[in-house]
């Protein structure tokens, strides 16, 4: 094995997405210095069916792995760690001994476990589930999906019983195949989204364990998100790198943002948009159906948060470029919502997987509202950005309900939509509340990279690393309330005639 310098500062994070796989090549300041790309396709076999190729996540990161290092000019050598963030809830489940996948990676986007999920609902199994994971009865999760495969999948059963098959949302399959099959692990935040661990104890639970039909043996060790993650297959890049920090990508992002006090709040908008605010080292237990989860453990204690889910918000970009054909490019969207006619109270409700929070129906269904002969692309771009914003007024809506703030609210703000000034000046409308966009937009790859850094020692504490957050932009309401209300009035209602649909 190549020896490693002592000197060695930099850190590679994963960022492993839910359309595309990236890795960023941070310097010793935390400052992004390189980064690859590369989409992946995306697999629809049914109606509400989301589908990746475990190969795809595979070899998209190990591609993007080598190409951030071959752009930063530097060998695997030079690097100290690696942090790994992911797209949560994404379920796989593979051969211990091959390494081979039963099946197609189920996105978290899936709906077809929303049976199985009533069937349990009407069992009345509600209560035990969120009083122990903090989170709701819906396809969403992880745990319905490893029993959807367990009981499709020709001998899967047979073979999870026997000890044979092991389950890992994507962080924990990376871990497995970048060690060679050496660790089978996950970190407390990824564990919190399954719909089966008890965030309470710090533990898998039996009793939703038994009742899924899960057997405790597929399961990875949960670790803290700064932690001895193993070490890379030296054959892989050259030379095995430690991996040092494992979270979610929304946990990531609260980490990379900074907000490590009560009270704060970060939204990031990627594929979806998912809203989280710290509430310290007591759980609080939603009355608005939002959900209680782990924003990070660290030396064994975790912090929690609560958590709003949007399943589309950069997606609905994507769709006007792949589905409609009515742009080439996300960053045509916002030329075009500039350009669009302000007498068109066009509203799009963007449940192309059903509902996430605070509605939570997995059989709602996408829907345009106030359509006439003069909407075109530019009312549609238009409608496209202003339904991030409405579905994030509806998650703060629930917090402020659940959450006693001290202070006014200030919402940081990540991911690849926010290089739209025009959504984020929206969004900031739409809200009544400043919105802080940071210098490091990428704040997901930034809080995996600090975990790993402050793990091996080359990157600051938790203090340090707060104060030395930067904004980059801070938009401020520039529309009046009665402006506001109404335009939210208007999208409560086509959430009303959307939902409407599914009785």
């Amino acid at each position: 094995m190549v020896r490693r310098e002592d000197t060695v500062t930099h850190i590679l994070a994963i960022d492993q997405g839910t359309t595309s796989s990236r890795a960023i090549v941070f310097d010793g300041d935390i400052r992004p210095v390189a980064s690859a790309q590369l989409e992946f396709e995306q697999h629809f076999p049914r109606s509400g069916w989301v589908e990746h190729d475990p190969a795809d996540i595979w070899v998209t990161t190990v591609e993007t792995c080598s190409g951030a290092l071959a752009r930063a000019g530097l060998a695997a050598r030079d690097i100290s760690a690696i942090g790994i963030t992911n797209q949560r809830e994404t379920t796989l489940v593979w051969d211990k001994t091959t390494g081979e996948p039963v099946y197609n990676a189920i996105v978290w986007q899936d709906r077809r476990t929303a049976e199985i999920c009533e069937d349990l609902k009407a069992a009345g199994h509600a209560e035990l589930v969120q009083s122990t994971t903090g989170l709701l009865l819906d396809p969403y999760f992880s745990g319905t999906k490893i029993k959807w495969i367990l009981d499709n999948v020709d001998g899967a059963r047979a073979r999870a019983d026997a000890g044979e098959l092991l389950f890992g949302t994507v962080d924990s399959f990376l871990i497995w195949k970048l060690t060679g099959g050496k660790v089978h692990a996950t970190d407390a935040t990824n564990a919190a989204r399954t719909l089966i661990y008890d965030i309470h104890t710090g533990a898998w639970s039996r009793d939703i364990c038994d009742l899924l039909g899960i057997p405790m043996t597929m399961l990875p060790e949960v670790k803290d998100c700064a932690a001895d993650f193993g070490e890379t297959d030296a054959d892989l890049f050259g030379v095995a790198i430690p991996i040092r920090g494992v979270a979610g990508d929304q946990q990531a992002a609260t980490i990379g943002q900074a907000c490590f006090q009560p009270g704060m709040l970060k939204s990031t908008y990627g594929t979806g948009c998912f809203a989280l605010l710290n509430t310290g080292t007591s759980p609080v237990t939603s009355q608005n159906r939002l959900l209680t989860t782990i924003a990070y453990q660290l030396d064994g204690q975790p912090t929690y948060a609560l958590e709003g889910a949007i399943f589309i918000a950069g997606a609905v970009v994507q769709w006007l470029r792949d589905g409609l054909g009515i742009i080439r490019d996300a960053a045509e969207t916002e030329p075009l919502a500039e350009k669009a006619d302000d007498g068109q109270d066009l509203i799009l409700v963007p449940a192309f997987t059903g509902l996430g929070a605070p509605y939570w129906n997995p059989n709602a269904r996408g829907a345009v509202f106030g359509l006439s002969r003069n909407s075109g692309p530019a009312e549609m771009s238009k409608a496209a950005l202003e339904s991030v914003g409405f579905q994030t007024r509806d998650l703060l809506e629930a917090m402020h309900a659940d959450f006693d703030f001290s202070g006014d609210t200030v919402l940081r703000v990540d991911g690849g939509m926010t290089a739209s000034g025009w959504a984020m000046q929206f969004l900031s409308d739409i809200l009544g509340a400043p919105v802080d966009r940071p210098v490091v937009a990428e704040s997901t790859a930034k809080g995996a990279a600090w975990l790993a850094g402050m793990q091996i020692g080359v990157y600051p504490d938790m203090e340090t690393f707060a104060a030395s957050w930067e904004k980059d932009t801070q938009f401020v309401p520039a529309r009046d309330e009665s402006w506001r209300e109404a335009r939210y009035e208007s999208w409560k209602k086509a959430i009303a005639a959307t939902l409407s649909m599914t009785d």
